[in-house]
């Protein structure tokens, strides 16, 4: 496959799909191939159904993203990809994610598939361009992934889990946002059509403000009476820590260094997140598998 083919894919944005493995980590069923391989399934399917998705978010901004300083090398705004190649491969990429979950009869998932492509559609086509509700949408497709696993699995989901995920996406999102608008006043250069509709005071307030907000609901989901009950596990708020200093990093890189354009990339490339991240997941395994 042309190597610029697998670029517009985004294969390093599938890291985003792992939230699909939530309910069987918070529910002690990773280790459980009964509830396990849906799951990766759907894993599988997400990825696919993203791709396509960015696929068509890469048709759309080819002229603005040709006007970016980093996003001006995407395939389809370089011409390394044409808008017709494009096409074919979002096309491609949906039908094998549908072809996969009637093969493996996942049919609850589909619904969830169907509604986070029509959600992704109308976002290209015009929401992405309504302040707020463009990190709304982005936001409700992390919760999408996490109920999709729920499906996949049949394990419930707490609500917890859902309002700390959306609120963790959002402030990712605004972050994200963040970065655009410090673009736009130091280059002029506008990477989207709605930069002006932001502000980066009120951004600076809203990414704190949600940031905050992630943190406490994540603590509450630790001390929850219910949850500590369902799982036995009277110490997860030992895990907090990693949750604040992570969220106080991210911060730190948008505020200092204003790094903050692709997640992503944040992610694969500062320690500091990633010990953050290894080490929440390292501790929150001993105390709930442990």
């Amino acid at each position: 496959m042309n190597k610029h083919v697998i670029t517009l894919l985004r294969p390093q944005q599938w890291l985003k799909n792992f939230f699909v493995f939530t309910p069987l980590f918070f529910d002690r069923r990773i280790a459980d191939w009964h509830y396990a391989w849906p799951c990766i399934v759907a894993f599988l399917v997400f990825c696919l159904t993203a791709s396509g998705i960015y696929c068509l978010n890469d048709i759309r901004d080819a002229k603005a993203d040709s006007r970016h300083p980093v996003k001006r090398w995407r395939p389809v705004a370089s011409g390394q990809v044409s808008k017709g190649a494009a096409y074919v491969m979002m096309a491609v990429a949906w039908a094998t994610a549908f072809a996969l979950v009637a093969i493996f009869a996942l049919y609850p998932l589909a619904s969830t598939l169907l509604l986070y492509i029509a959600m992704n559609i109308a976002y290209c086509l015009k929401l992405k361009q309504m302040a707020l509700l463009d990190v709304l949408i982005i936001a409700m497709g992390f919760v999408m992934r996490i109920v999709a696993g729920s499906q996949a699995s049949g394990i419930a989901l707490s609500p917890w889990i859902v309002i700390t995920t959306f609120l963790l996406a959002l402030f990712l999102a605004l972050a994200k946002r963040r970065d655009d608008v410090v673009i736009f006043q130091t280059s002029g250069i506008k990477v989207r059509k709605n930069v002006e509709r932001y502000d980066l005071v009120f951004l600076n307030l809203a990414v704190a403000m949600v940031g905050s907000a992630t943190i406490v609901c994540y603590m509450l989901y630790t001390i929850s009476p219910d949850v500590v009950e369902r799982l036995g596990c009277p110490h997860l708020y030992a895990t907090s820590i990693f949750v604040v200093a992570g969220i106080l990093r991210y911060m730190q890189l948008a505020f200092a260094s204003h790094k903050c354009g692709s997640p992503t990339r944040v992610l694969l490339h500062d320690c500091g997140l990633q010990l953050c991240v290894v080490g929440w997941i390292i501790v929150f395994a001993i105390i709930l598998y442990g």
